[in-house]
């Protein structure tokens, strides 16, 4: 019982965010969207760090700087960017289900990084999840649901986000965790803010069009309480009870991504949605074998 009902939690709450991004780029556009929640979030992290809870010599310095903005590049700017945008153009369900695919390009990137060869299950299980997200995503590429250019940008977060992971990996950091996510997310929302003045001068119709209603401030809500606290503290509560398990609760985010998205967007399950889920399950054990 220790593990199940925050194993649970953890696995319905961290599926939930491709549903509550989907609501809110129905109001705003999707980098608005991504800029509001970094800011935020990011300002709220580090004053909780600085002024609540007062760490002491946590203030990054010299080469830190450096280390935590190509972290917050990879991580926040390029990964989560991707995501909302890809999510005006992809499904909830096939948004989540990309998600779950994280530990597999880690798996490969780790290879890559230590400069050997991928394991022949690293590999496959690779190339069984992305067989999954394009088993899943072919039907719904028929009904506008997806389109090719929303996976190829849900293909590249994931691949940065991965990078991110690796990168971080690599880094002995010296500041507390919490001030790491604090400056990574706000360092991230203001590499972000180029982008978004260039793509509004672009094409600035769906930026004029944004409405900040309450379908977009109740996005912004869930996107920062419930998914990027509650469900990243009952991560951290499952990793030190027993790393090993609590890795098996990413197997339940796919299932519970398409059950809310079905739910709660209409969005539709069919035969293809169930074989694809379960070919990206199976990618996840077998990137896991040893």
């Amino acid at each position: 019982m220790k593990q199940l009902i925050p194993g649970l939690l953890f696995a319905a709450l961290w599926a939930s965010a491709s549903v509550a991004t989907k609501f809110g780029v129905q109001s705003v556009h999707p980098l608005i969207l991504a800029n509001v929640r970094f800011f935020i979030a990011g300002s709220g992290m580090l004053l909780f760090a600085y002024g609540i809870q007062r760490v002491e010599n946590a203030w990054p310095k010299g080469k830190e700087w450096r280390q935590l903005t190509i972290f917050a590049l990879l991580n926040t700017t390029i990964y989560l960017g991707a995501f909302v945008l890809a999510l005006k153009q992809v499904s909830a369900g096939i948004g989540s289900l990309s998600t779950a695919t994280n530990p597999l390009f880690i798996a490969l990137l780790s290879a890559i990084w230590l400069r050997r060869m991928p394991r022949w299950n690293e590999t496959g299980g690779l190339l069984l999840g992305l067989l999954g997200v394009g088993v899943a995503t072919y039907p719904l590429l028929q009904n506008s649901y997806a389109t090719v250019e929303g996976l190829l940008i849900l293909l590249g977060g994931m691949v940065a986000v991965s990078a991110a992971t690796v990168y971080y990996a690599s880094i002995e950091w010296r500041l507390p965790s919490l001030v790491i996510n604090g400056w990574q997310v706000l360092l991230g929302g203001l590499l972000l803010i180029p982008f978004t003045l260039l793509m509004a001068y672009i094409d600035p119709v769906p930026f004029r069009a944004s409405t900040f209603d309450l379908r977009f401030w109740a996005s912004v809500f869930w996107l920062i309480l419930p998914v990027s606290v509650a469900a990243l503290q009952l991560w951290f509560y499952l990793v030190r009870q027993d790393a090993i398990r609590a890795s098996l609760w990413l197997f339940l985010c796919p299932i519970f991504g398409f059950v809310n998205s079905y739910l709660l967007m209409g969005e539709p399950i069919t035969l293809y949605t169930v074989v694809g889920t379960a070919l990206v399950i199976g990618g996840l054990w077998l990137g896991r074998k040893k």
